[in-house]
């Protein structure tokens, strides 16, 4: 009998992809205009009091423009993701700028996940092997468990993690989820750093995001991330426990 799914018309190619060439124009754009020059720490420094007028005036628009400016940077995996997120914190403090910047980020991940997943999803459905199917099945059945550890602990960077699962079929509501609740820790640490500068950029000084990468602050994300992975080893361990009870 053949699936239903099997039998609905994939979308034209073009119209599969159009996404993606949006997000892979905006991100050539960004390169072009200099983009770099205006989103960097020496630009928020120098227009410092300015952002802050205009923030305190306009408070609404500020947090929408900065929801937006976020989503598109994620979508398009600009590489300004930190200097945003700093920024957040300084306009807006650590609780404001580091909820704004979850929405942001959120909303723009998901949106780079359903570019990949409807351009290459099924070109990746049809063409893995037998042992890759193997790993998507697994993936499938425990993906919130996966991305929220990989999101908690980032190993790869950001723009892999919004595709990847994609390509291993995971489905949006865990994708949005995990992503969700995995990048609040990091987000809110570099929020706070953000909500400090003013003090840094008043004595001429730069931001030590070092700090970002004591063992006080990487510790407990590894420990939350090995914490997400608890119910993939627990269904494991008790399901080869359960195949050899009904051997014996």
């Amino acid at each position: 009998m053949t699936d239903a799914a099997d039998t609905t018309p994939r979308a034209p190619a073009w119209k599969r992809y159009l996404t993606l060439a949006l997000l892979a124009a905006a991100f050539i754009a960004f390169f072009a205009a200099g983009g770099g020059k205006y989103i960097s720490l020496d630009s928020l420094a120098e227009n410092r009091t300015a952002l802050a007028d205009w923030t305190a005036a306009n408070p609404l628009k500020a947090g929408a423009a900065y929801i937006l400016l976020y989503i598109i940077s994620t979508a398009a995996s600009l590489p300004i993701g930190t200097v945003l997120t700093l920024a957040g914190g300084f306009v807006f403090g650590t609780l404001v700028g580091g909820s704004l910047t979850v929405i942001g980020a959120t909303i723009g991940a998901t949106i780079l996940f359903l570019a990949a997943r409807n351009a290459f999803a099924d070109f990746f459905r049809d063409k893995v092997g037998a042992a890759l199917g193997k790993m998507r099945e697994g993936f499938e059945e425990n993906a919130f468990s996966y991305i929220l550890a990989l999101r908690l602990a980032p190993v790869f960077p950001f723009f892999v993690m919004n595709v990847a699962p994609a390509l291993a079929g995971a489905s949006l509501k865990s994708f949005v989820a995990a992503t969700a609740l995995g990048i609040i820790p990091g987000t809110f640490v570099f929020a706070s750093v953000g909500a400090g500068l003013d003090a840094v950029f008043a004595k001429g000084g730069e931001p030590d995001l070092g700090v970002i990468f004591e063992g006080k602050v990487i510790l407990p994300l590894v420990l939350l991330a090995l914490l997400s992975l608890a119910p993939i080893l627990y269904k494991k361990f008790t399901g080869k426990r359960l195949d050899k009870s009904a051997k014996q």
